[in-house]
């Protein structure tokens, strides 16, 4: 499997392009509209054929390329069935398998940022969305987040994978690009070193972080899968 990187400097968000060596097909995970024509020249210079869209959940800091993308690739968008999205392909739950020749993308329901977070994991990483940043973890404050969701998420799930499983996270603000399962159960500063839960939702309580610039556009957007120039604000 081969794993491409690539940021967006705007909203801080990082954007994976998988493929399989052999085969070509491939997955784009977390796109941005402002990015397309970047990720479709990898996707051609490459080679691939970009089977699946896949989103780790419905965004409110950027609107996701995922509907142009399908329209110039045939691939299928993916988001988690608590989403409700009307324009996805695939409503996904946790358990599901999506294939990329003779490797497999397993779904991983990861709530707690939003009640539609979803890690994907594959060939020994997880690519974890908001739900566990580096060092960090997403907000819990909108979205129908919750602190007892993300902590669940983070500490029975997240950090029940082998701890050698490469972390590759939706977004940096800090200057990391990657970690690892083991890592973040002995650092990461919100719930690492065995937390507690009423530590880390004390933490959270008190972040008192601004409200995302984007919101507004951002959440509808993702709802349209980005089909639309100008969503209506919902």
């Amino acid at each position: 499997m081969k794993i491409r990187q690539l940021f967006d400097y705007d909203t801080w968000t990082y954007t994976y392009l998988l493929w399989d060596e052999t085969s070509k097909e491939a997955a784009i995970i977390d796109s941005v509209k402002e990015q397309v024509e970047r990720d479709m020249q990898h996707i051609k210079e490459l080679g691939l054929n970009l089977k699946y869209a896949l989103e780790t959940h419905i965004h409110a800091d950027h609107i996701t390329a995922a509907g142009p993308i399908r329209e110039r690739t045939g691939a299928k968008i993916v988001v988690h069935k608590n989403s409700e999205s009307q324009c996805a392909d695939i409503l996904a739950v946790e358990g599901d398998e999506f294939k990329l020749g003779e490797q497999t993308i397993k779904v991983l329901h990861t709530p707690g940022h939003t009640n539609n977070d979803i890690t994907y994991l594959i060939d020994g990483a997880a690519f974890t969305g908001d739900t566990l940043l580096v060092r960090d973890c997403g907000r819990t404050d909108f979205q129908l987040g919750s602190n007892e969701a993300m902590y669940h998420s983070l500490t029975e799930k997240l950090f029940k994978l082998a701890e050698d499983t490469m972390v590759f996270p939706a977004h940096d603000y800090k200057g990391f690009s990657q970690s690892t399962i083991g890592e973040e159960k002995q650092f990461n500063n919100r719930v690492g070193n065995a937390k507690s839960y009423q530590d880390f939702s004390t933490i959270m309580d008190n972040l008192n972080l601004p409200r995302p610039k984007r919101i507004d556009i951002a959440v509808p957007g993702n709802m349209q899968c980005g089909l639309k120039d100008n969503p209506t604000v919902q």
